[in-house]
């Protein structure tokens, strides 16, 4: 197959999304099949795409299609005219924000989460919008759709009105050759020499997004753990900032532990693995998740999980973390405690974890999400078939839309 890619939705890589296409990809490349693929690339990203040059063609996007808006039209008005240039089998953009509407080729769509119809304010009313509205009709137009949870395929189901045939779990994966248990004492010197991280610190990877990622409440409950601990333990915030990052910062700078909670930016993919092996657990109470990198990642490393169970969590951690009610700071700081004085209950999350996270495999996503291709290849051909005029007709309405 000839198989198209939009990757233009990475955020210089630095998402959730971006690091899922780039273990998605490399898996892809690895199938025995030898499929061709076709990335586009926004021109400042082609260095990120490096593991792949020898394997892919890739095309150059300009800088200029970067900002949201200008994407999205690219998407509807440029995409389409290059997919059908370079004759591809298949078209697959792995954003809900950037679906196409014009069909130059069979069109396959993953969707994360529906996060906008479940957390209030989680963007500004446009993006609101344009998520429960616009990517609702969009999502329609896929031939088939990925949805990276059980959970978030039952909410595409529901709320897009997408049967159930046209929608595949695909679970996301873990590169179990970087996420493993390790020296634990080793991590602990990097994550020192790198983040100046000495005392025992709990740690949370996720982008500084206010109220989504739910890093007040945390803060709160971190407060209340030390008031009655008193004890050394840092808070380690890893992740860019987002929006809202500036009632997240407030937050810290109004604690009156403020010089324990740590703010550590970008934490680039290279370094995850030493902080999840140094944490002494990794705190997880996100309000809404589509999936849940950062609890399997730690899990595979021998890190305690505490997690909320909203969204995809409670799929994803099952019984292998402590889950916590995330709108209930008591609830958050108990767990804290608890983890913080009993080495017995984190030893025993460790195990749980390493064994919970043996079921997440890129290898496996990359040949599931290879299947659904050629499903929605199949699905085309045979309305085509079907069609009077032998497909003809079908080929003239897809150019005319776009």
């Amino acid at each position: 197959m000839r198989i198209g890619i939009s990757t233009s939705v990475i955020q210089r890589g630095r998402s959730g999304i971006g690091q899922h296409l780039f273990a998605l990809l490399r898996a892809m490349l690895l199938h025995p099949q030898n499929h061709q693929f076709t990335l586009f690339v926004l021109e400042e990203d082609i260095p990120l795409f490096e593991f792949a040059r020898e394997r892919v063609t890739m095309v150059s996007v300009p800088e200029r299609f970067r900002p949201p808006v200008n994407n999205i039209l690219w998407h509807q008005r440029v995409l389409p005219s290059l997919a059908r240039r370079h004759l591809l089998d298949v078209l697959h953009v792995p954003s809900y924000r950037r679906l196409l509407w014009p069909r130059p080729c069979p069109l396959v769509g993953t969707i994360h989460d529906l996060a906008p119809f479940f957390v209030r304010r989680k963007y500004d009313w446009k993006r609101m919008l344009y998520g429960r509205v616009v990517a609702r009709q969009l999502a329609r137009r896929q031939d088939e759709i990925i949805a990276v949870s059980r959970n978030t395929a039952n909410d595409v189901e529901r709320l897009f009105g997408i049967h159930g045939e046209r929608v595949t779990v695909v679970y996301n994966g873990i590169d179990h050759d970087r996420f493993r248990p390790g020296d634990r004492e080793a991590s602990g010197k990097l994550a020192a020499q790198r983040y100046s991280l000495r005392a025992p610190f709990l740690l949370y990877v996720a982008r500084l997004e206010h109220p989504g990622k739910n890093h007040a409440r945390l803060i709160s409950a971190f407060n209340a753990f030390k008031s009655a601990a008193r004890s050394k333990w840092q808070l380690a915030l890893g992740g860019s900032d987002w929006h809202g990052a500036e009632v997240i910062r407030e937050a810290a700078r109004c604690s009156p532990f403020r010089s324990d909670i740590r703010f550590l930016g970008f934490v680039p993919d290279e370094h995850l693995p030493d902080l999840y092996r140094a944490a002494e657990a990794l705190v997880y109470p996100s309000l809404y998740e589509g999936f849940g990198m950062p609890p399997t990642e730690a899990m595979a490393c021998g890190c305690p999980v505490i997690s909320s169970a909203r969204g995809s969590l409670g799929e994803i951690v099952g019984d292998a973390a402590m889950v916590v009610d995330p709108d209930d700071i008591s609830s958050i700081a108990r767990a804290l405690s608890a983890i913080a004085q009993d080495p017995g209950l984190r030893a025993r999350l460790r195990d749980v974890g390493i064994e919970r996270a043996r079921q997440f495999d890129w290898k496996v996503a990359a040949a599931r999400t290879i299947r659904v291709y050629e499903r929605a290849v199949a699905r085309v051909a045979s309305v085509r078939s079907k069609s009077p005029a032998g497909g003809i007709e079908h080929a003239k309405r897809a150019v005319a839309i776009d």
